[in-house]
């Protein structure tokens, strides 16, 4: 019988390691990309491009799908896998990072987060307690404890408050989660690791989470305006805080480097929007780097986005044409481009993955950096 969920490391190098995590809707390869269906779609493709390019499981949003159409609609509809047609794994996140993204719209208190909703302007209230029953009627399968993220150029006391209450939040989601029957029994819950930048903050979080007791853990707070150097200095301490044994996943990362700087401190997941997004501004991601196939230059470019890719945008069709479509404004081009870069998501990804098989993670990852980065 597939377990509820297990994750077993197979080989390390260095800090980076390679495993699985097995789970009833299917297995997870480490590292992981998540690609982002925040509203129930990863924008521009059909799910079984998505599952075409390599990916093993999706991220959805608990705020975006509470709003429109509802938790409890997805429900009675038989879920989320069910309503969007994809039968692998989903994370669904708790809600907690529009606490700081719409930040214009909310009220924080120890109960939760009241939000105006960008929609329409109703008023809703997220508690920890409501984004696990969210997230048990979305079906989720890796749920996300609630928490607050804090950006990291706040007062050191303000972070350290905000850390605390998120780690009280913990306790509560935990419990939430427990009491949620047919779906604690068959999901996993993943805490989330706060304190900015700050070593001493991440150490008391990491422990607090620890005590507690979660399925994997996530290293939340990063990525949200502190820079890359910042970030892997934060990276260089705050994995090897976390329980060995488990997952770990850092929320929101990233451009490919970022990737590879993490999977080199011992991160074993990750999502972001940056592939999609990229796909359907006319940004393409190759072996040499990233290229902007809006620019003139490509108009007569026969050649293919990246001849290292064997995705179907590759395969079919030059540059020459993603830049008419994106010129022109045409769909095809954000779906073809979309389709590319999550599949060179993936094809990265397992390329790590093979290279800490294989013992030679340092190598690959510095022929990575001489070609993507010109360094």
């Amino acid at each position: 019988m597939t377990p509820r969920f297990s994750f077993t490391v197979t080989a390390t190098d260095g800090a980076a390691r390679t495993g699985a995590i097995a789970m009833r809707r299917g297995t997870i390869r480490t590292p992981a990309f998540m690609p982002v269906g925040t509203a129930a779609t990863v924008k521009a493709m059909k799910p079984q491009t998505v599952l075409a390019t390599g990916a093993d499981i999706l991220l959805g949003n608990t705020y975006h799908l509470m709003l429109r159409p509802g938790a409890e609609r997805v429900a009675r509809l038989g879920g989320l896998h069910r309503f969007m047609n994809w039968d692998r794994p989903i994370l669904t996140d708790s809600g907690g990072y529009q606490v700081m993204s719409l930040s214009d719209l909310r009220k924080i208190t120890e109960e939760g987060v009241s939000f105006a909703s960008h929609i329409d302007g109703s008023r809703h209230m997220l508690t920890p307690e409501r984004s696990m029953e969210i997230q048990r009627l979305l079906g989720s399968d890796i749920v996300m404890a609630f928490d607050e993220c804090p950006r990291a150029d706040r007062a050191r006391d303000d972070i350290a408050r905000s850390m605390e209450m998120s780690m009280r939040w913990a306790r509560r989601s935990r419990d939430a989660f427990d009491a949620g029957g047919e779906h604690a029994a068959s999901a996993a819950l993943f805490g989330i690791q706060q304190g900015a930048l700050d070593e001493g903050l991440r150490r008391e979080s990491a422990d607090a989470l620890a005590a507690i007791g979660f399925d994997g853990y996530a290293i939340g707070g990063l990525a949200v305006g502190e820079g890359q150097e910042a970030m892997f200095a934060t990276l260089d301490f705050a994995p090897a805080m976390l329980p060995q044994d488990r997952p770990r996943y850092l929320m929101g990362v990233g451009k490919p480097d970022d990737l590879v700087g993490a999977v080199e401190r011992g991160v074993d997941m990750f999502d972001c929007v940056l592939p999609s997004r990229s796909g359907r501004n006319g940004q393409g991601f190759t072996w040499d780097g990233p290229i902007n196939l809006r620019n003139a230059r490509h108009a007569e470019d026969a050649a293919p986005i990246d001849p290292r890719c064997a995705c179907d945008a590759c395969s079919h069709y030059s540059r020459a044409y993603l830049h008419h479509l994106h010129k022109s404004g045409e769909i095809l081009g954000a779906m073809l481009l979309t389709e590319h870069n999550l599949t060179f998501y993936q094809q990265l990804m397992g390329a790590m993955r093979d290279a800490i098989a294989a013992g030679s993670f340092a190598s690959f990852a510095a022929g990575f950096r001489r070609d993507y980065l010109k360094a």
